[in-house]
């Protein structure tokens, strides 16, 4: 190819640029061929430097969609460097329980060093110490929700003493103001029963030190999500721009809830008695000082910090951006809300409120919830897997260390598995005869597989179920017909949805409300000022 010149004789700049593109792309286009030559996944064509980044859009889940129909359930595509598998349908099982061990790995991202600062469970790779260490943030979290009867009543008080004061706060915005936002309040709620649990007490809807900490969940699940343009390409956050501005703002956000968790586990330990275990933390400083003490497993890191983190906040995280959603499609479906408040009158009457044990004579609040879960999906993709050894999944080479996005969407909307996946139908979960089809419930996919199953799924239904029936016992929900909630939102790590308006109404007073909780908790759970205070 001929080269322009200037009048000296020499190539202009623009000439240059030219060629080193041409050059570029020449070579990309080689690369792709000789990797679907040899037997990769195929997938759409890269562009140099961004890769596949500019086309995911701001719904990468419904681009990796389209491209699965083009594709199949597993392709390829390229972000900044590299290369990324993405996993969709029947493909997620495949890979995440048929081939657990081979998957179950974390890739090296820059977010991932800053959250638990690295020394999490959620964002760590596979070894032999994060097999221990998930075993005991496991029958810790289950010592405190699901164990036994008895622990299972507790969460059970914690839940009910944190919907009362909900609720009366949302009594009272509506006879303020009519029709109020209720997002930041149901993350402060959500947050706060698990600080009962993980810490013993809880804070006012009014301390603004707790709200600034638990209420950033946009800002951290927005650089957090898989396909996050500063994991895969870090260099961006050194030059002046939009996306380091996010992730400055990113890493204080880390530092502030790293020093909040810090702070509770330091004044636990103070008055740390192994033979009075509290709450989750010191359970946890309990079973991991054990492990250290033993050959093989010496902990030069103090874990019980990250874990904590873990814990608490991936929870209230995930529980929160639920019981958004949950709320909405209350107020979008009144004929759906009214049914559920017709179910739990028939079979808890008002004489007592609902608990976990009626699970079994409420089949429409389970389906519901599961319905809202796949519906909204809310959880599109888990967090990015990370491939441990050279491996194959439907008849494709998977080199070690390939970065995985595992599209949970797909399988909540697959046509194959779900009729209509588009309308919101809770009657898909249940039997002609009114019972739960367990067996579909299973197929809802929001908490994971395998070796990354979460942790605290199971004491996430319990909120969950028990948060539901107490509004469809207690309450009455409705939105503004002036400004009716639609189904959009911000992409991150989980979906949030846009902001909407409702108000709340009693069926009844409060009173049997005030005569469960005035006896249910110990007085240590109280209200706790900031420090500041």
């Amino acid at each position: 190819m001929a080269l322009r010149r200037d009048a000296s004789g020499g190539e202009t700049p623009t000439s240059l640029l030219l060629t080193c593109a041409t050059l570029l792309l020449s070579f990309q286009v080689c690369r792709w061929l000789l990797r679907r030559s040899a037997g990769c996944p195929p997938g759409p064509f890269a562009w140099p430097v961004i890769g596949n980044a500019a086309q995911l859009g701001k719904a990468p889940h419904l681009y990796f969609m389209r491209m699965a129909e083009k594709y199949g359930n597993i392709f390829q595509i390229k972000l900044g460097w590299r290369r990324v598998v993405v996993l969709n349908g029947d493909a997620i099982k495949q890979a995440l329980i048929k081939q657990g061990p081979e998957f179950a790995g974390r890739p090296d991202f820059t977010s991932f060093q800053l959250i638990s600062n690295g020394d999490g469970l959620a964002f760590a790779t596979v070894s032999d110490w994060w097999k221990v260490h998930r075993r005991v943030a496991h029958s810790t979290v289950r010592m405190f929700s699901t164990g036994n009867r008895m622990t299972k009543k507790t969460f059970e008080r914690h839940i009910i003493c944190e919907f009362k004061e909900l609720l009366q706060l949302f009594v009272a915005k509506t006879a303020q103001q009519q029709f109020f936002v209720p997002l930041e309040d149901l993350v402060v709620s959500t947050a706060n029963t698990m600080s009962a649990v993980c810490f013993g007490k809880r804070y006012t809807y009014e301390d603004e030190e707790f709200r600034q900490v638990v209420g950033r969940n946009y800002q951290f699940t927005e650089t957090v999500g898989a396909g996050s343009i500063v994991d895969v390409m870090p260099w961006l956050q050194y030059f002046p721009n939009s996306i380091k501005t996010m992730f400055d703002n990113f890493k204080a956000l880390n530092r502030e809830f790293n020093t909040f968790i810090l702070d509770k586990v330091t004044s636990h330990r103070k008055t740390f008695q192994s033979s009075a275990i509290r709450d989750m933390t010191d359970a946890l400083i309990a079973a991991l000082d054990k492990i250290g003490q033993k050959a093989g497993y010496p902990l030069v890191k103090d874990y019980v910090p990250a874990t904590v983190s873990d814990i608490f906040g991936a929870s209230q995280d995930t529980l929160s951006t639920m019981l958004q959603w949950l709320i909405l499609i209350l107020v979008k479906y009144p004929d759906m809300q009214t049914r559920l408040q017709e179910e739990v009158d028939k079979a808890v009457g008002r004489s007592r409120l609902p608990s976990v044990e009626d699970v079994p004579v409420l089949p429409y609040v389970t389906a519901f919830i599961y319905e809202v879960m796949r519906f909204t999906s809310f959880v599109p993709l888990t967090i990015p897997h990370y491939t441990t050894v050279d491996t194959s999944i439907g008849g494709y080479a998977i080199p070690k260390d390939t970065v995985v996005f595992v599209n949970q969407w797909s399988s909540n909307y697959d046509p194959a598995l779900w009729t209509q996946p588009e309308k919101f139908d809770p009657q898909r979960f249940l039997h002609p005869g009114g019972e739960l089809n367990k067996d579909l419930c299973s197929s809802v996919l929001i908490f994971s597989l395998g070796k990354r199953r979460c942790i605290g799924e199971e004491l996430a239904k319990i909120q969950i179920f028990l948060f539901t029936c107490l509004l469809a016992h207690q309450c009455h929900i409705s939105t503004d017909p002036a400004r009716p909630p639609d189904f959009g939102y911000t992409y991150g790590l989980t979906l949030k949805p846009n902001t909407f308006s409702i108000a709340v109404s009693l069926r009844d007073n409060m009173s049997l409300l005030e005569e469960v909780t005035s006896q249910v908790l110990p007085e240590d759970i109280q209200a706790e000022p900031s420090d500041s205070e």
